[in-house]
């Protein structure tokens, strides 16, 4: 039997790479991984990580700036980075795509391109950052799906202005889980762990200050009566990376408050 020690909650000198971690639930992953003790590199658009981490005043956090679209940006990135800092111990992946157009107004081009940032642009990124921890023989890796990944959009809750979930965000994020079991059985011997996340319903602070009744309803539609806070999400990734959880892989975590339950 194993003896567990405190300490296995910690992160404690791990090197974990955040990607979208300037977004609203990054940005709480990035505060938390941080408070355990890991060494972040916290990845995003344009200079968002920079501004981020500069108003935070995160001393223990390391800005970078990549479009995860441009896959031959992200190779050279993943190349550069091990250059610099090592292999992660744990990577987490946070960015997503998507149209918001109604299905109606979806172009054949439209869905490629969410295509490619969802999925296919993660698989490079991840095959690149995977493939390293493999050969070291040992790492975390979390994905990112979504509760639109496994049911559809719960069409009372979109009532104007609202428009429903995309098509083509709920069929990335179902990508994303599939993506999760085969890299945890392809890397599993390697000692890497592949697991997603699928978050419920966690409106960003905007649409809750400014669609009241909308946020009224998701809450209403959680069998806990309310909606989902960033800290939550930011635990549950804590934990997929912590030595707690080190015999599951290949497995999407709902933090959803029991939506999918339904």
């Amino acid at each position: 039997m194993t003896a567990y020690h405190t300490d296995i909650f910690q992160l404690n000198d791990k090197h974990i790479w955040v990607f979208g971690g300037a977004g609203y639930l990054g940005q709480a992953t990035v505060l938390m991984l941080s408070r355990l003790g890991a060494k972040v590199l916290c990845v995003d658009l344009d200079n968002r990580a920079e501004i981020f981490v500069r108003n935070n005043n995160l001393t223990g956090v390391t800005p970078a700036s990549l479009d995860i679209r441009e896959t031959g940006a992200c190779e050279q990135f993943v190349k550069d980075r091990i250059a610099e800092r090592g292999v992660p111990d744990g990577y987490v992946n946070l960015t997503t795509a998507t149209t918001a157009k109604k299905m109606e107004d979806l172009t054949a081009e439209d869905f490629d391109s969410v295509n490619h940032g969802g999925l296919t642009s993660t698989f490079i990124l991840t095959r690149a950052i995977g493939s390293q921890m493999a050969v070291r023989n040992r790492g975390s890796i979390v994905l990112f799906s979504s509760m639109y990944g496994t049911v559809s959009p719960y069409p009372e809750v979109y009532q104007e202005p609202m428009n429903k979930n995309p098509l083509e965000y709920g069929i990335g994020k179902a990508g994303i889980t599939q993506m999760t079991r085969y890299l945890a059985v392809h890397w599993g011997k390697s000692n890497v762990r592949c697991n997603c996340i699928s978050p419920g319903p966690f409106p960003n602070p905007e649409v809750q200050k400014t669609h009241g009744a909308f946020v009224e309803r998701l809450a209403g539609k959680s069998p806990l009566g309310r909606i989902g806070q960033a800290e939550e999400i930011a635990g549950s990734v804590a934990f997929l990376l912590s030595g707690i959880s080190s015999y599951i892989t290949g497995h999407n975590l709902a933090v959803d408050g029991g939506w999918t339950c339904w």
